[in-house]
């Protein structure tokens, strides 16, 4: 592990000082190396974070779905142009009957449905209000474009329970994050297990207002229904394990996740020169993950950077984390903040880290690294 990053530390301990954060974690290798794993700052006032510590990813854990369904798509289970309907009948209500998979996955369906799912619902209701709602008028799946924060995930995760038999928290726990060496990462964590970490859980702070209070953004930690969108949590260093099973093409050690031309295809540019109605700029989408779309504009959310290549995929969590991978780099970045500073100093703490890392790297010409 390298103690270089100059420009990245600076980058953190700005954020630190600034308020922005307590604390954060890095993880970032190239081919295959981890170059840095390291956390920085405070879990709690008094209380440093570790490498070790599980913080929320919130949506940076959307893509897990992503391939989560991919898997039954190589196995025959289901096609991305199969309507919804085929999987949840119920869900046609109210003329959706032609929104298929593939519009769950570029966010094209139009059924955005607010901000989050009422606090204190069950699954079972939660999955029934988001069938018997209305589309968005106008709105032809597959031709209107715009960011579905949490409806379209529970979608996919019923999808993927009802064609495996099990509950989709366990599927992932089972099928993806098991074989790939995660065992401190979770979508849906059991209330027993929450207990057993103690203090290796941690929290998420608003910190928009100046002084850091806990954030209401961490709604499973509150008791509440976890989302499949949106509940992600485990190290930092476990989230680029993920980014790194897809590196590899779908492999990792002896176990294949997913077949090299899965991989291919959750990463090809599905969605490309749409107007995305939610973050109110074009973004182009593969298959459950933002693609580089700065050709679109210097100042598209969420992305990865001046330096990263056209290939670059992955995925963000609100005002908290990142996570990618830039294959003609050959490089694989994930963090997570623990602090929500706002849109925009967020926005420029992801400019700037991303930035860091490459120029610390040697990745600002589009070579290899030296």
């Amino acid at each position: 592990m390298e103690r270089g990053f100059l420009r990245t530390r600076e980058v953190i301990a700005r954020g630190i000082a600034g308020g922005e954060h307590p604390g954060l974690q890095l993880y970032v290798s190239v081919g295959g190396a981890p170059r840095i794993d390291e956390a920085f700052g405070e879990t709690r006032p008094g209380v440093p974070l570790t490498r070790d510590t599980l913080l929320p990813w919130l949506s940076a854990g959307k893509p897990v779905a992503a391939l989560a369904i991919a898997r039954l798509w190589e196995q025959g289970a289901l096609e991305l142009d199969d309507p919804v309907v085929r999987f949840l009948p119920e869900f046609g209500a109210h003329g959706k009957a032609a929104i298929t998979i593939r519009h769950l996955l570029t966010h094209t369906g139009g059924f955005r449905g607010g901000l989050a799912p009422e606090p204190g619902a069950a699954w079972d209701e939660i999955i029934t209000r988001i069938c018997a709602a209305r589309p968005e008028p106008r709105w032809p799946p597959g031709r209107r474009a715009g960011y579905h924060g949490w409806t379209s995930w529970y979608v996919l995760a019923e999808i993927v329970g009802r064609c495996g038999g099990r509950e989709y928290s366990r599927v992932v726990r089972e099928d993806i994050f098991g074989p790939a060496g995660m065992g401190d990462s979770w979508i849906g964590i059991p209330a027993t297990e929450r207990a057993a970490y103690g203090d290796r859980l941690g929290g998420l702070y608003d910190t928009s207002g100046g002084a850091a209070r806990p954030s209401e953004a961490d709604a499973e930690a509150r008791g509440q229904t976890y989302q499949p969108g949106g509940s992600g949590r485990g190290p930092a260093r476990e989230l680029g394990r993920f980014y790194e099973v897809l590196r590899a093409r779908g492999r990792w050690g002896g176990a294949t996740i997913a077949r090299p031309q899965t991989i291919e295809a959750l990463a090809a540019r599905h969605r490309a020169g749409l107007f995305d109605e939610t973050f109110r700029c074009v973004m182009d989408w593969g298959l459950g993950f933002i693609l580089d779309s700065k050709m679109h504009g210097a100042a598209i959310p969420y992305g990865y950077g001046p330096y990263a290549s056209p290939r670059t995929f992955g995925h963000s969590g609100r005002e908290s984390s990142c996570a990618f991978c830039d294959p003609e780099h050959d490089l694989v970045v994930a963090w997570v903040a623990n602090g929500m500073p706002g849109e925009p100093r967020h926005q420029a703490r992801v400019r700037a880290l991303h930035a860091a890392i490459y120029e610390d790297l040697g990745l600002t010409d589009g070579g290899c690294a030296a």
